[in-house]
């Protein structure tokens, strides 16, 4: 197989529980630790999914203040958003809550269902949008989230987690045990094509290595410009990468100055508002004497999408420029932001929570703000513009691919 950051073309072994088998140069992960399992991955997605259920049906928390009561489901944060004037955001907050997640684990225990049951048939393109997806489904971002809201409204309420929110604690879980026991290559070698023998080409000949299932195939498959396992467009390249990578990055800086100088909410208590900032946000933490989560929110909202900004114009820079200097510490720099970026929603899904349960007429309400907007912008450009870059040009910019 080729390296998907690094492009190095190499054999990999068998790997044996628990052990990993990485790429001998860039030290990229090509087969993890749950090789061959199918089972495990498939009880913990369709826990998951049921579990959701209840998730959705019951009170996710409930707020009591000054004698006025209230509670909050976890679809209604979308609609409140929505009311308050954000349609953008309530789409943005219901996709990556809800619908990718559903929609994620439905097309997961449909694909390792049929595996099971010795059905593989055009499960090809059903795992490629598994793999796609991924990254957009968001649930354990919103539940942290939540529990910053949790903490910001038990300085001022009494506030407690109803049945909803622990079914959504539990399907969070789940999943993310899934996601332990899930490897990707086990699957994609069980939908190997029939035909691998004529796909896999001599080393002579040339290569095209499916940037999404990363088989490798040759110049017969390589000229129907479909894979013939996922069914993916074959590039040697990612088309257009760097243009498309420093658009998406110049528009990231630009909507990064609002999203910091804007309020991202408005809290109006007894007919006062007072609009909050994303690091006045912080600073109310640290005054709440609530450091973890001062920490939390401040990393992810404040130095991460800076962090991914400044780390892709440097690598921009440093491909544009075909130097070798820092070369494996780029690569491993774009792994990790490639991992973390969507941690930076945190923030947004705060304050959807915010925005649906403190709504206590002239006493307290919540109102989202112009900056959640332009954040949100940020967040979704920079993690476009991390999936759009490829790795592998900074190492053919240096001179230094084998495959």
């Amino acid at each position: 197989m080729a390296c998907p950051d690094c492009g190095l073309l190499q054999l990999i072994p068998l790997a044996r529980r628990p052990c990993v088998s990485e790429c001998r140069r860039c030290g990229r992960v090509l087969a993890g630790p749950a090789t061959g399992r199918i089972d495990a991955p498939l009880a913990w997605c369709l826990a998951a999914l049921l579990l959701l259920l209840p998730a959705c049906a019951a009170p996710m928390m409930s707020v009591s203040s000054y004698g006025a009561f209230r509670q909050t489901w976890f679809p209604g944060a979308p609609g409140a958003l929505w009311q308050d004037g954000f349609p953008s955001l309530a789409l943005l907050v219901s996709a990556f809550s809800i619908v990718l997640t559903v929609s994620f684990l439905a097309l997961l225990v449909w694909v390792l269902g049929s595996l099971h049951f010795g059905r593989r048939d055009s499960l090809g393109t059903a795992f490629r949008c598994v793999t796609r997806l991924r990254p957009w489904v968001m649930t354990e971002v919103y539940l942290v989230g939540c529990f910053v809201a949790y903490s910001r409204i038990k300085v001022v309420a009494t506030v407690d987690v109803g049945v909803g929110g622990w079914f959504l604690i539990a399907a969070t879980l789940a999943l993310l045990l899934a996601m332990t026991q899930l490897d990707e290559r086990t699957v994609w070698q069980s939908l190997e094509p029939r035909d691998v023998g004529d796909a896999a080409a001599p080393p002579e000949g040339p290569l095209v290595a499916c940037r999404v299932c990363d088989l490798v195939v040759g110049k017969r498959f390589a000229a129907s410009v479909r894979c013939p396992r996922c069914q993916a467009k074959l590039h040697r390249r990612k088309p257009d990468s760097m243009r498309r990578t420093a658009s998406l990055v110049v528009a990231g800086y630009i909507l990064y100055i609002p999203a910091n100088v804007l309020p991202v909410l408005t809290v109006v208590r007894f007919g006062r508002e007072d609009p909050n900032t994303i690091l006045s946000g912080v600073l109310e933490l640290i005054r709440n004497h609530l450091w973890p989560l001062a920490l939390i929110v401040f990393a992810a909202s404040i130095v991460l999408p800076l962090m991914k900004l400044l780390g892709l114009s440097w690598m921009l820079i440093a491909t544009r420029r075909g130097t070798r200097r820092f070369l494996l510490g780029r690569t491993r720099l774009y792994r990790m932001i490639d991992m973390v970026g969507r941690w930076s929603n945190i923030d947004v899904f705060m304050v959807s929570v915010l925005v649906a349960i403190l709504q206590f007429g002239a006493v307290t309400e919540v109102h989202a703000g112009n900056g959640l907007v332009a954040f949100a912008a940020v967040v979704v450009l920079t993690m476009i513009a991390t999936e759009v870059f490829d790795a592998r040009l900074m190492w053919d910019r240096a001179g230094d691919v084998h495959g």
